[in-house]
């Protein structure tokens, strides 16, 4: 089955193997792969040792988005979230429910947001301290301007923090050069093509610690991980880890250096991208965004315009052939959702377009 989902994504055979096997967490071998996770994590998020850490959370990646959140953001506190998807919804009522005061930056889905939306709205109000803004916006496959928004922000002595859940390991951003930056988070499931359970949030130590109490949460405040670490050393874990998870990922990193790390997994990414883009094209069908706003981890596609089409049937139709899309879209339009991340290669989204083509010719056949 080929995989087109934006995450968890499809794997290579060797990082599914490194999962068949009973693991203690505190185990001494153990810990020296969690520690070393921590490190080599650290230098592909383009951080400082002792001036950055790593601080993994179980979970999905909304665990460790709101983890964040509750640290850097005090309660009652005023944090901006652009709102131009459906993951920037998600990342504002996680902030809501944290007892957060969220300001929404109403923005179209069809292009990322720059530093030319967000300082204007920064200007109207200064008791907004921290941005909180998705990297790669999986609702529609644009991606916000992290780099010239982080400048901005430093500028103005404001602080950030960024969902690079879908991003991370192939959008190149370096913490290092953007120390407005208190965290990024990401999740083990996504570009760096391991197994899905545990997310990281790579954050800066200094602001770690002050901001320790305000977390509102034990399991939730990364603080406290941090704490943990510094007092139980790098290899140890709170509470019971995803450990077959955490044990498939340094194989996935393994993968990753030897495929040539962040330029290498962009560019192949990139190639996917361009090779179902322009293979949707040619089947008549409608990409959601303009090739120029085009990110390189899904396409979405308006659905045909044909009243026999239905989302369910044919992604099922399609997984009969092979291949197995989103059954969902987080657009206002009705779209499909297309996946290009993961261990797949042009020639394998080629053969998705062709078994789209003849999906779609069978099930509107059959609606006749």
């Amino acid at each position: 089955m080929l995989l087109l989902i934006p995450g968890p994504v499809q794997t290579r055979p060797e990082v599914r193997a490194a999962m068949a096997q009973d693991i203690a967490p505190w185990d001494v071998d153990f810990q020296r792969v969690y520690a070393r996770i921590r490190e080599r994590v650290l230098v592909i998020a383009g951080g400082t040792p002792g001036e950055h850490a790593t601080l993994p959370l179980q979970g999905a990646g909304h665990f460790v988005t709101e983890a964040t959140i509750r640290t850097f953001v005090a309660p009652g506190a005023k944090v901006l979230v652009p709102m131009n998807g459906a993951y920037a919804q998600r990342m504002a009522r996680l902030a809501r429910e944290a007892g957060r005061v969220v300001v929404e930056l109403k923005l179209t889905d069809t292009r990322g947001a720059t530093a030319a939306d967000i300082m204007p709205a920064l200007a109207a109000d200064p008791d907004i301290g921290t941005v909180a803004m998705v990297f790669h916006e999986t609702g529609s496959g644009i991606v916000n301007d992290a780099e010239g928004i982080g400048a901005a922000l430093r500028g103005a002595g404001r602080r950030m923090i960024l969902d690079a859940v879908s991003a991370f390991g192939a959008l190149p951003f370096s913490l290092a050069a953007h120390p407005e930056c208190d965290a990024l988070v990401f999740t083990s499931g996504k570009c760096l093509e391991g197994m899905p359970g545990i997310g990281f949030a790579v954050a800066r130590i200094d602001r770690t610690e002050a901001c320790a109490g305000q977390a509102g949460s034990w399991s939730l405040d990364l603080s406290d991980v941090l704490a943990h670490a510094k007092r139980a050393g790098w290899g140890s874990i709170r509470f019971t880890p995803p450990v077959q998870a955490i044990a498939a990922f340094d194989v996935a990193l393994d993968l990753y250096d030897a495929e040539g790390g962040q330029a290498a997994r962009l560019a192949r990414y990139r190639a996917n991208t361009d090779a179902l883009y322009d293979g949707i094209i040619g089947l008549g069908l409608r990409p959601y965004l303009a090739r120029e706003h085009q990110g390189p981890v899904i396409v979405t596609v308006h659905q045909p315009a044909d009243p026999r089409f239905d989302l369910m049937s044919f992604v099922e139709a399609l997984k009969r052939r092979g291949v197995l899309i989103s059954n969902f879209y987080n657009t206002a339009a009705p779209t499909m959702r297309i996946g290009a991340i993961g261990a797949i290669t042009p020639d394998d989204m080629r053969r998705a377009v062709d078994a789209i083509g003849a999906t779609l010719n069978e099930v509107l056949t059959k609606a006749a």
